[in-house]
């Protein structure tokens, strides 16, 4: 990790010293925020960029390009066939003319410091990606703070982007455009966890990669994301550690920890699932997804839950019910406290 007691202190990077950095947003449905996020990439203080933006086929096109026009030849502007953001981002790579690659979502937002400080970092020490802290932002209230959420145990390795031990928020990252072309640009065939499959291989092929642990980004937690169906999430990181067996030369050691990553991520769907299916009160396809969980995951939790479901399904269902109401209503209150 990169020594934060220096952060503040680095020298700047002098003119002939800051390399080109291109900032690439894949931009479906984004025309409510996009104005804030391209605001905060424009109020940077590196001096140094190229904005991309690739609409990627987004059914509200009319209202973003509206909303984008008064940036003028400020943003590279490209429109494609709607691909998924991979395919957007690997649009935007390929375009750009930059050193660096800085990826952002086009709802999320960058401090004015944040290329700044990560492209200090990746010249200073030669390294291929840093990411940094985050916070995260819900109904335009600030929640948390991604590494409170998620502690960075580090040095980041292979196995610990694995067991998400160093986790990667992708619009907080800089990274070298080569490094990302070298391992593959993103996998267009993935709609979520695309940017963790990214992150693996670039590690795999020994990419040099950091972490700054200040807040450099806003990442918002939007209800209708991609990331927010917990479910489908899941789903896709199977897929993805499924694809590191199949595609990679991993030690057994690796081989093992990635087939244990399966065997509980499975589990933890079976869980969505049974509480899926309680909501709807479908109480025998709940009983099973409970029994396969409990044999998945082999704990006290899981095996409590089985109980529960195959001796009191509509009380279950009852309890469950009343724990979405008072989340529901907790969201409100914090939602109502942060914006007063």
């Amino acid at each position: 990790m990169i020594d934060i007691s220096t952060y503040g202190r680095l020298p700047f990077l002098s003119e002939r010293q800051q390399p080109l950095v291109s900032i690439v947003i894949p931009a479906y449905r984004a025309a409510t925020f996009i104005r804030e996020t391209l605001d905060s990439v424009f109020a940077q203080t590196y001096p140094n960029l190229e904005v991309i933006l690739v609409n990627d086929g987004s059914p509200d096109t009319a209202q973003l390009e509206a909303a984008i026009r008064s940036y003028g030849d400020r943003l590279i502007y490209i429109r494609r066939e709607n691909g998924g953001p991979a395919a957007a981002r690997n649009t935007a790579i390929r375009a750009a003319q930059g050193k660096y690659i800085a990826c952002l979502d086009s709802d999320d937002l960058y401090l004015p410091w944040h290329v700044t400080s990560l492209v200090q970092l990746l010249e200073q020490h030669s390294l291929d990606l840093v990411y940094c802290d985050s916070y995260i932002e819900k109904n335009r209230v600030r929640v948390a703070r991604a590494f409170e959420q998620q502690p960075q145990n580090l040095p980041i390795t292979f196995e610990k982007l694995l067991t998400e031990e160093c986790s990667v928020t992708t619009s907080a990252v800089v990274a070298s455009r080569q490094a990302v072309l070298d391992a593959g640009l993103f996998d267009e065939k993935y709609r979520r966890c695309e940017d963790f499959d990214l992150w693996l291989r670039m590690c795999y092929r020994g990419a040099r990669i950091d972490v700054l642990p200040v807040v450099g980004i806003v990442h918002r937690m939007l209800p209708d994301g991609l990331a927010a169906d917990g479910y489908l999430l899941k789903r896709a990181q199977i897929e993805i550690h499924e694809k590191v067996l199949a595609t990679m030369l991993v030690s057994a050691e690796q081989r093992g920890l990635i087939q244990k990553l399966i065997v509980r991520i499975e589990g933890l769907c079976q869980f969505d699932l049974v509480k899926s299916y309680l909501r709807e009160a479908r109480y025998t396809e709940a009983a099973t997804a409970a029994g396969r969980a409990a044999t998945l995951l082999q704990d006290q939790r899981s095996r409590r839950v089985l109980l529960a479901v195959r001796i009191a399904p509509w009380i279950t269902r009852r309890i469950l019910l009343a724990q979405d109401i008072r989340l529901r209503r907790a969201r409100i209150d914090k939602e109502i406290s942060g914006n007063a």
